[in-house]
């Protein structure tokens, strides 16, 4: 039997539109202290504030650029445009936004999954949030969901202080320190003790702009024993010029709270996604990172949990698929930083197309974390035979009274299993992707699957009828 060698690419037909840029504002192209002054200006920064973004553009311009993943040369910050206002204002009535942003998210599903099945919605066009609403039964129950400018100068403005890149800090990296110069964006979320958030949460950012950067910044604080499922969705259009994504999201779970944390991440091939993400777990807490990555032309990407009380909990589960001109450069990290404290990792990645797919991990165990366990599996599907997938585990543990394991597998799809299909009536193309689709499918499931027209056209992955 003939071994075909190719799967043709998803369909991103329904997010590579674009819209005419309208922008009311935008920073000339590079990183000056002149621009990073002029972003403070523009988002009207309290003077902690200023002074915080000219010290991380110092720390940026001190530390090198990551040499050890996929390369980034082709990443001249000096073309990078680094704010975007477009031509609105943030509002809380979704017939308050233009048209032309507007039937941007509409195309994308979003009010539709706001009035089906979401608690709140932030949507993000470039630099800004154009619309923020959260449901009065959510806000009746002192649950606060805004944008970050909004928390940096209001009542809420010591909590954002005391937090504000703490977990993330500009000297972890030289991207987060980029981020701490020109963030602009992004939502705060408050979750007060005992409070159970029952629907979920959703921001979704879309890059319209060509040649720009989106470095929003994500808050989260769910107090002790709350409960939060937040969603994240990110989207841009195709340009022949790079982009770039360095966002940052840093969320604290507090005693005996549990938050999942859901990300779909779309960006086209021409964006680098630097992003950063991390929780830190108080006793008995839990933090649940479900994540899909499909696009960009290169991603470093790796959710960290800290699990800092005794009996915290992380879960890290993630899908990747890497096409032609990606190197998805994902994985996880966790740090066990107390006793009984328990991690699972469970990732799947398909690559084809010559993309590559690297899963990478990072599993500390302190001495402190004694009776703690940790798992991992990966496992990594080529669907052809230009295509790559490697698998690059780390573990370091420091106590004997701990138990650690890992399982990665890395294979191409099973001829037997094909000719197995086929014995049973089914088409060549139909077994095919019906082997990929259950492949992917304890993980796809995961996903919130029920509102998100994304996840639907993507975790599916339009395989029926594109091999080819």
């Amino acid at each position: 039997m003939r071994e075909k060698t190719n799967v043709n690419d998803v369909d991103r037909s329904m997010y590579d539109f674009r819209n005419e840029e309208k922008d009311v504002y935008r920073v000339k192209e590079g990183l000056t202290p002149a621009i990073v002054e002029k972003i403070s200006s523009e988002k009207h920064d309290p003077v902690w504030m200023q002074n915080f973004r000219l010290e991380s553009l110092q720390i940026y311009n001190e530390m090198k650029v990551p040499d050890w993943g996929p390369s980034i040369e082709e990443l001249n910050m000096d073309d990078i445009v680094t704010y975007v206002r477009p031509n609105t204002k943030m509002s809380a009535k979704w017939s308050d936004v233009p048209e032309d942003i507007k039937d941007t998210f509409e195309k994308l599903g979003i009010p539709q999954a706001e009035r089906k099945s979401l608690a709140g919605v932030g949507a993000q066009y470039d630099s800004e949030l154009v619309y923020h609403n959260v449901r009065e039964e959510v806000a009746a129950q002192g649950v606060v969901y805004t944008d970050m400018e909004s928390a940096l100068t209001g009542e809420y403005a010591d909590m954002v202080k005391k937090h504000f890149m703490k977990l993330v800090t500009p000297r972890d990296h030289k991207f987060a320190a980029l981020h701490g110069a020109v963030w602009s964006g992004g939502s705060f979320v408050y979750v007060p003790p005992g409070v159970s958030v029952e629907i979920p949460l959703q921001s979704y950012f879309r890059l319209n702009a060509p040649g720009a950067g989106q470095f929003e910044h994500t808050l989260i604080i769910v107090d002790e024993g709350a409960y939060l499922h937040f969603i994240e969705g990110c989207s841009a259009p195709k340009y022949n010029v790079a982009n770039l994504h360095a966002g940052c999201v840093e969320l604290f779970v507090g005693k005996n709270a549990k938050l999942r944390y859901s990300t779909i991440e779309n960006w086209s091939k021409n964006m680098y996604n630097l992003n950063t993400k991390r929780a830190l777990v108080e006793e008995g807490g839990t933090i649940e990172w479900v994540s899909g990555s499909f696009g960009s032309h290169v991603s470093y990407l790796y959710p960290m949990s800290v699990l800092n009380g005794e009996g915290a909990r992380a879960e890290f589960t993630g899908i990747t698929f890497a096409g032609k001109g990606q190197n998805l450069d994902t994985g996880t990290k966790v740090v066990h930083n107390a006793p009984k404290t328990t991690s699972y990792v469970n990732t799947k990645s398909i690559s084809k197309d010559g993309g590559i797919s690297t899963f990478r991990s990072s599993v500390v165990v302190k001495p402190q974390a004694k009776q703690s366990k940790s798992a991992v599996s990966c496992q990594s599907l080529m669907l052809d035979d230009i295509s790559r997938s490697d698998t690059i585990p780390a573990m370091d543990i420091r106590t004997k009274d701990a138990d650690v394991g890992h399982e990665a597998r890395i294979g191409r799809i099973s001829d037997e299993a094909v000719f197995y299909l086929m014995s049973r009536g089914i088409s060549e193309e139909e077994a095919r992707a019906m082997i990929v689709s259950g492949f992917a499918d304890n993980v796809s499931k995961e996903l919130p699957l029920e509102y998100a027209v994304e996840m639907n056209n993507l975790i599916r992955l339009e395989m029926k009828g594109s091999i080819g």
